[in-house]
């Protein structure tokens, strides 16, 4: 124990230090000259702005520029969040038109003027990508009609500050900035067309991402949703502005967005329900779905898994599990302990949800929201089936991985199952957690079998099984302690467990971004005596 925090205060001063040097390095004036090393380059693609409309949330109303207090927007006392919207520009995109230029380039000037060289916090990777993305897709407010001076001005301020992106973008641990900085270069890349440097890093280092960061299967390695249809967004946005360019379009983007899509078509457009697994929340992609419509990206996808995700549905049921691996080293920062756990929808409500994700890292429940107590499966003796590591003070990672042995999907007419079984806690209580779920669309029932496998009989092991309820849902216990009624909206379920204590107890509902309601979960409570222990459960549509 010693040895390991000695070790981890060596490698905190070692990381301090790096850090410390890099800062000290681009602050200088050596790193200033190297970033400034740019050409008399033309702009010559201009974006339309609605490319970017499946990224930017367009406001009805638009604004002039004369609407803004413009001598006190750069004031010093903004918070991170208030000074990141700021200096990234994508207000911009909230800009009526008919604003007045002079006044919106006289802003960037100032900002030029002001920011020339690095600094910190307005050169930070991921507003610098946006701040690019918006100055040349609202050309029309930020470089018609303006002077050869300011022209100059703007098109080496857009190089140094892309040629910062280049320097910065290999030393990057999060994906997401690495994707958005990949589409700054590229776009500069094909607004300035006299020079190939930033086009062809910008796709070199795009395809690194690629293959880096998504399976053979076209899904992120993370298994997390929301990146999966990020990636969709950003790709389609960079194709767009090659088709728009009239540039040739490069193969492994259209096959990335072909695989991407077919992914988003089952874990989405199939169900138009959010699932809420691995660092999902609910979001509404609807207006996304337009978007492609719009632009004519059709998606299909019949399949029954992916990804370790299985979704059976018809007119009126679906019934998701994940019956999925975790994630290993960076990938699994997203990933919440929930092997095995399922959610249902009956007739577009929530019947069985898992709890949902914290994104707020900062907060205490984001790593709460990590554990398999939030999740609708089993634990033993309250503990998570996923070890975890802290990498950073914003990062969890899996510490060690958890293995599916075996999976099934079923998918008939008047019969459903699927089942898998994982070794989450093999290592520490010496038994293998497997479930099956059934169903029987014609009875509009559900059958569960929890079985818990010991490999060897030591002492026993105590276990809970939850099943989360949405916060809408009412529950009702019955006289004879061995059912509870559940209320969901005008339908009522009744969940059984015969050989079993079953109780309400309150919980927590993080399904909306960075908040959360208080919710109420069935549980199953007992404890294992034997090398086999067998759970069965239903639930019927009364």
């Amino acid at each position: 124990m010693i040895i390991n925090n000695f070790t981890n205060s060596l490698r905190q001063i070692y990381f301090d230090l790096k850090k410390n040097i890099k800062e000290f390095y681009q602050n200088s004036n050596f790193y200033n000259k190297r970033i400034s090393i740019t050409n008399d380059l033309t702009f010559e693609y201009k974006p339309s702005p609605h490319l970017l409309s499946s990224i930017i949330k367009y406001q009805k109303k638009k604004y002039k520029i004369e609407d803004f207090a413009l001598e006190e927007i750069w004031q010093n006392n903004l918070n991170y969040n208030e000074f990141e919207k700021l200096n990234n520009f994508y207000w911009f995109f909230s800009l009526d038109l008919k604003s007045s230029k002079k006044m919106t380039q006289t802003v960037i000037n100032n900002w030029i003027n002001k920011n020339d060289k690095y600094s910190k916090k307005s050169w930070d990777f991921d507003i610098t990508s946006k701040r690019i993305i918006s100055w040349l897709s609202n050309h029309q407010l930020t470089y018609e009609d303006c002077d050869e001076n300011f022209k100059k001005k703007f098109n080496q301020s857009v190089q140094k500050q892309t040629n910062h992106l280049l320097n910065e973008i290999k030393n990057l641990s999060e994906v997401e900035n690495k994707v958005i900085g990949c589409a700054a270069i590229i776009l500069t890349g094909l607004a300035y067309k006299d020079n190939n440097k930033y086009l062809n890093n910008g796709l070199n280092l795009l395809k690194k991402i690629i293959k880096s960061s998504i399976n053979n299967n076209g899904f992120p390695k993370s298994r997390n949703i929301k990146q999966l249809i990020f990636y969709l967004k950003y790709f389609i946005i960079i194709r767009e502005w090659f088709k728009e360019s009239q540039n040739t379009i490069p193969e492994y983007i259209d096959e990335i967005i072909y695989y991407l899509g077919q992914n988003y078509a089952f874990i989405w457009q199939n169900i138009n329900q959010d699932i809420l697994f691995n660092g999902n929340y609910v979001s509404n992609n609807n207006e996304f779905d337009q978007y492609l419509k719009r632009f004519g990206y059709v998606f299909k996808n019949e399949n029954k898994e992916i990804a370790g995700y299985a979704i059976l549905k018809n007119k009126k049921i679906i019934l998701t599990m994940d019956i999925g691996e975790s994630p290993s080293g960076n990938y699994s920062k997203f990933y919440q302990s929930g092997a095995l756990s399922f959610e249902i929808f009956s007739d577009g409500k929530k019947l069985i949800t898992n709890s949902g994700y914290f994104a707020n890292k900062e907060h205490k429940l984001y790593k709460l929201s990590k554990s398999t107590a939030l999740q609708s499966t089993l634990t033993i003796e309250d503990h998570s089936s996923c070890a975890y590591r802290k990498l950073n003070k914003s990062n969890i990672l899996v510490k060690e991985s958890i293995k599916i042995i075996e999976k099934n999907v079923v998918f008939e007419d008047n019969y459903w199952k699927i089942s898998g079984s994982h070794d989450g806690y093999l290592k520490k209580f010496k038994t293998i957690h497997k479930r099956e779920i059934e169903f029987y669309p014609e009875q509009m029932k559900f059958v569960g079998f929890d079985k818990l496998l010991r490999k060897q009989k030591s002492e026993d092991i105590k276990f809970d099984i939850r099943f989360h309820l949405d916060p809408s849902s009412k529950v009702m216990k019955t006289q004879d302690n061995k059912s509870i009624l559940i209320e969901l909206g005008d339908e009522g379920w009744k969940f059984n467990c015969e050989n079993f204590d079953i109780n309400i107890d309150n919980g927590l509902y993080l399904g909306i971004k960075n908040s959360y309601k208080e919710n109420q979960n069935i549980c199953i409570s007992g404890v294992c005596k034997d090398k086999i222990q067998n759970i069965k459960w239903e639930i019927t549509k009364l």
